[in-house]
């Protein structure tokens, strides 16, 4: 069974942060966790999670930080969870980037319900009632994080799942090379462009695989020198 989606729980107190994790756990999630700030735009860096959920109150730096960073260079939901329940720190979370405010306590069946909503979210205008979004062969389950093609799983590496998942949320829309850079390895490698060749290469050859036709590895084109899309002319840069 495919592990459902990656969570990224930045939490400092272990009496909060484990038992909100096995739970998740037992729910389908591939949770990883992080005790500071630092440790957890650590853990962003080196594996993109599908939602990050944040206590503001971190050891290191404050919550907003993490915000501030991880909004530079995604869109990924971000769920705070804290003890600072006044109006104006969940005024300026929000404004600061975070997409929902939970207060401690808080009841693990509502955090499971505004996790699933937030990712159903972050598919975009296409995801269906089902959560899914699809683009001509392809079905992309964000909550889920499986992709299949022609009704076969595909077999996907992290890095190989996001960026295959930015260009599915953006379809119809050339994505530019630094677009899809930032978005999958992070601001630091927005001129590695070579990366991209390598990537929708071996993309290419799995979607070769789960459908013979061709009609699937058809839909990521190439525009030289520019970037790539599934369909559509737009550009977002």
């Amino acid at each position: 069974m495919s592990p459902g989606a990656h969570v990224l729980y930045v939490e400092d107190e272990a009496a909060v942060r484990e038992p909100v994790a096995s739970s998740l756990r037992e729910h389908g999630f591939r949770v990883t966790t992080a005790a500071t700030a630092g440790e957890g735009l650590g853990a962003w860096t080196a594996d993109r999670a599908d939602i990050i959920l944040l206590d503001l109150g971190l050891p290191d730096a404050d919550g907003g930080v993490v915000i501030r960073r991880v909004r530079r260079e995604s869109t990924v939901p971000i769920l705070v969870i804290s003890a600072r329940g006044e109006e104006l720190d969940k005024v300026t979370a929000l404004e600061a980037g975070a997409d929902d405010y939970v207060t401690k306590p808080f009841g693990l069946a509502e955090l499971r319900a505004r996790i699933a909503a937030l990712l159903r979210r972050a598919g975009g205008p296409e995801t269906d009632a089902s959560g899914l979004v699809r683009a001509g062969p392809l079905v992309l389950d964000i909550a889920r994080r499986v992709v299949t093609c022609a009704g076969e799983p595909l077999d996907l590496t992290p890095r190989e799942y996001e960026m295959l998942k930015t260009m599915i949320q953006h379809r119809g829309r050339l994505l530019t090379r630094g677009r899809l850079l930032r978005a999958v390895w992070g601001n630091a490698y927005s001129e590695e462009a070579h990366y991209l060749h390598v990537y929708v290469s071996r993309l290419r050859r799995k979607l070769d695989v789960a459908d013979p036709t061709g009609a699937a590895s058809g839909l990521i084109v190439a525009e030289p020198g520019i970037g790539y899309r599934i369909g559509g002319v737009e550009i977002d840069s």
